[in-house]
């Protein structure tokens, strides 16, 4: 599977993604084996937040990867009224203890909230410093926002990206690949199915032999230095996530995406969802 470098580690360019995870117990045991699946094929990183299911999402992460911790790239995110000078470590304490670990890969500012970012920053220095996490990164952060971050050392921006919301791709994705800082995609396949019963997603597909979720996927993470994180809790689909990594888009098919999802021509509001 092809990798991106990340946090001075190659991870799978494709990863597993747990938003609405964790919120019905009666799902806990197919959302674990998802998961599992998913690292057996490849798909090592998992993305979690302290918000997701109110840290439901994290505890499924931990289960999933209680005895197989060396084999996975742990991503988790922590709330913007957290993100002060002791709430930081606070936090992350909490979501140590739900991912059953002592170390957490990769840990983000969710969005931006009322502490000033050098706070933040001070307390994820200090995490790093005492060995909690790995390297530390923000989400939903615009050019602006990553500008006044200064020269941190932030590992990644984790933004929505997929063929019907191109609006980084005017100057946020330019300005982080300029600095070779990776771009995490979330909702890579959209939501509520839309996107992905779109026309030219079909055609393409049926070209390859595919279907219109590994094209998104395959469109997603054709540049260098793009992760998407997918969820899924359907075996099928995990397979067919990790064979996405696989599916080579030609130019006709990239013209006929542009067609159908233009890119933009100007700078717009970073999208969030």
């Amino acid at each position: 599977m092809r990798t991106v470098k990340l946090a001075g580690k190659d991870v799978p360019a494709i990863g597993q993604g747990t938003w609405y995870m964790g919120e019905d117990p009666r799902q806990r045991s197919r959302e674990v084996a998802a998961l599992q699946h998913g690292i057996d094929l490849g798909l090592t990183l998992i993305d979690s937040a302290e918000m997701y299911a109110e840290g439901g999402a994290e505890e499924v992460v931990g289960q999933a990867i209680a005895g197989r911790r060396d084999k996975v790239f742990v991503v988790s995110k922590v709330y913007p009224h957290n993100a002060s000078r002791n709430g930081v470590p606070a936090a992350c304490e909490r979501s140590l203890k739900r991912l059953g670990t002592d170390f957490i890969d990769l840990y983000l500012l969710h969005w931006r909230g009322q502490y000033p970012l050098e706070e933040t920053v001070e307390a994820f220095e200090r995490l790093r410093e005492a060995g909690k996490i790995g390297r530390w990164g923000v989400s939903n952060f615009d050019v602006d926002d990553l500008r006044e971050l200064g020269n941190c050392d932030c590992a990644v921006n984790q933004v929505l990206y997929n063929p019907s919301q191109r609006g980084i791709e005017f100057d946020l994705l330019p300005w982080s690949q300029k600095r070779q800082m990776p771009t995490m995609a979330y909702c890579p396949l959209a939501q509520a199915g839309r996107l992905l019963k779109h026309p030219a997603l079909i055609e393409i597909a049926e070209r390859h032999g595919a279907t219109p979720a590994q094209v998104s996927l395959a469109w997603v993470t054709r540049q260098t230095g793009i992760i998407a994180i997918p969820k899924a809790v359907e075996p099928e689909h995990v397979h067919l996530n990790a064979a996405a990594a696989n599916l080579n888009l030609s130019s006709e098919d990239l013209r006929a995406i542009d067609r159908a999802f233009p890119a933009p021509t100007r700078k717009q509001h970073l999208a969030m969802v």
